[in-house]
């Protein structure tokens, strides 16, 4: 009998279905929703088909993962800048729509899963892989960056192009998504950090214990 921890993967791919068919009914700009969603799609498949080819991540990798495809799903259906999220943006004092920004800070938290997945297959060591995931969503950030650039400026649809790139007047708008993936990933390398030495800790006292007993 699976448990449930095995099953998590199943049913945030079953929600994630669901919401990409919400998105998918009357979004605000058509075009922009599958700039936003192809990108997403990929992941998602890739995702499952390397399940499918038995590698596999823990369910906190797999709920951490999931949370870009979730809130990236719903940005696409009413574009970043137009999500109802004014609610945040007064709690913090902030000007603008900072949705895509929470958006990008989740890119990050995929280095938990790279990382776990490096330690466990014995490719690096801990501090190699852990800088190895955070350089790894470094780069993608700056990727999708400049693919954002490019349809903006060569996509041949003006609005389309300004509603996919979000700056919503910010200059230094794509330097600040940056940062908010890379800071996602070091956040998301010190919870993964965190968790290994508990678990590290609990099995050291669980031999210690065992010692004993082992012995008598």
């Amino acid at each position: 009998m699976k448990r449930f921890s095995d099953r998590i993967p199943h049913i945030l791919l079953a929600a994630y279905v669901v919401l990409f068919i919400w998105g998918a009914i009357a979004p605000y700009d058509r075009a922009v929703w599958w700039a936003e969603n192809i990108p997403i799609l990929l992941v998602v498949l890739t995702l499952v088909v390397l399940y499918m080819r038995g590698v596999r991540f823990s369910a906190l990798a797999y709920i951490l993962m999931s949370i870009l495809p979730y809130w990236h799903t719903i940005g696409g259906h009413y574009t970043f800048e137009r999500v109802p999220f004014d609610w945040f943006s007064r709690a913090f004092g902030f000007e603008r729509n900072m949705y895509d920004r929470i958006g990008h800070f989740s890119v990050g938290f995929y280095a938990f899963g790279i990382a776990e997945y490096l330690v466990i297959r014995k490719q690096m060591s801990v501090a190699m892989a852990c800088l190895f995931a955070i350089f790894a969503i470094s780069f993608v950030a700056m990727s999708y960056e400049l693919i954002e650039w490019v349809y903006a400026a060569y996509g041949g649809n003006a609005e389309a192009g300004a509603n996919f790139l979000g700056s919503q007047g910010d200059i230094w708008d794509a330097q600040k998504d940056m940062l908010m993936d890379t800071l996602g990933a070091v956040a998301s390398i010190l919870l993964y950090l965190v968790l290994r030495s508990q678990a590290r800790m609990v099995q050291d006292h669980t031999e210690q214990a065992a010692g004993p007993l082992s012995g008598s």
